[in-house]
């Protein structure tokens, strides 16, 4: 009878004591952190990086071991994963209960650009690791093309405007194109009832490979990588970036982890009167928050196509700013048609990204910056 109790209260302990880490490891879409709240660095890790091998005068294109990551500069664990197409993944970021989304932690680079009514959405490339699950899964933009086609990749997306499928079928990547239907890696998960478009991302390359379409190792050069910060930044510890008054976001740089971490709306900010609200974005794949090593601010035209269309023009070149290493650069963005993100200095140098992965904000050209005590604040405006 003893041992029976003893084990009763030990049950209840224990479910007490998860239910409070749960609670605490949640944050009220209500709650609005002060602007310098951060996780405390031991709920993160810096990204692993062999250091001893690590050159000084860091890797270039031409120089990039084979068993490096050209998207990341940081050494794969298993390096079968470089011998194939990178994925990129359309994935939803409104509604907000979409969020937190799965897979955007073990993406290699994001990119977030403004689509129609004050929403965006992310495109999530993928290489060095899979992720069992990525998603919510939404529509493809004219944009996508010009990602798919630098990074050569296989797009999965959930279908697009009947203008931007149309050019998505009649492009050199038109066999790459994957979405929902008989035989294909996008499923349904329907956690309370909400339906969601999903995938994973080792399934996805293999049903390419299956299909006989070429799935080999790509030429992905373009990007340099160094653990050095280069000389000259401004330390800047908070990044806001505004889309609209539906979508905003905010990144704090954590100084114990050396990365990013994303803090996105809780709450159009003008509902109510209540003004911007944040909640830390986590992976609901990984548990682990969203924190990435380099935070990147591109200006690019967005072209409207049509009343609710933009085709967002990247490919060339456009102004930016870097954020790494806690401080702040200004630079210049370069791709050509199948050419990666490259950085440069103003001066056209090559300029080195952290070893890590990357997140692209793609903003309006009339963008404005305002830099004060608080941060540096994006707010995007078109074209």
């Amino acid at each position: 009878m003893k041992k029976f109790l003893y084990c009763i209260v030990l049950l209840a302990v224990s479910l007490a004591a998860c239910g409070q880490a749960a609670t605490q490891a949640e944050t009220s879409p209500t709650e609005t952190p002060a602007v310098n709240a951060s996780p405390s660095p031991t709920a993160l890790t810096a990204t692993p990086q062999a250091t001893a091998t690590y050159p000084s005068e860091g890797y270039s294109p031409s120089n990039l071991p084979t068993d490096f990551d050209p998207l990341t500069g940081l050494q794969v664990a298993d390096p079968s994963l470089l011998d194939r197409r990178p994925m990129v993944i359309k994935v939803s970021n409104l509604p907000r209960y979409v969020r937190p989304q799965w897979g955007l932690s073990l993406a290699d680079i994001v990119f977030e650009y403004y689509t129609e009514v004050g929403e965006t959405r992310f495109a999530a490339v993928f290489l060095g690791h899979n992720a069992d699950m990525v998603g919510p899964i939404r529509s493809g933009r004219f944009i996508d093309s010009d990602i798919v086609r630098g990074y050569k990749a296989i797009f999965a997306f959930g279908y697009a405007y009947v203008a931007e499928m149309q050019q998505f079928q009649s492009s050199d990547f038109a066999d790459r194109l994957v979405v929902e239907g008989p035989g294909s890696p996008l499923t349904r998960y329907d956690p309370n009832g909400y339906n969601y478009l999903v995938v994973n991302t080792a399934d996805l390359s293999a049903y390419i490979t299956k299909k006989g379409i070429p799935n080999g190792k790509q030429d992905l050069s373009g990007m340099s990588f160094n653990l050095t910060a280069p000389a000259g930044g401004q330390p800047v510890q908070h990044i806001f970036v505004r889309y609209s008054g539906e979508i905003y976001n905010r990144w704090d740089y954590n100084a114990g982890s050396k990365k990013y971490l994303r803090f996105s709306d809780t709450t159009a900010d003008y509902s109510a009167g209540q003004g911007e609200q944040y909640a830390q974005l986590t992976d609901r794949l990984t548990n682990q928050p969203i924190a990435f090593d380099n935070l990147v601010v591109l200006y690019a035209s967005y072209d409207l196509y049509s009343p609710e269309i933009y085709d967002i023009q990247f490919s060339g070149s456009g102004d930016g700013y870097a954020f790494r290493d806690g401080q702040a650069y200004q630079v210049k963005w370069h791709r050509n048609d199948t050419d990666v993100v490259s950085l440069t200095t103003p001066d056209g140098t090559p300029f080195a990204f952290k070893p890590g992965d990357t997140w692209f904000e793609v903003m309006g050209v009339s963008s404005t910056l305002e830099q004060n005590d608080a941060g540096w604040r994006f707010t995007h405006f078109m074209p």
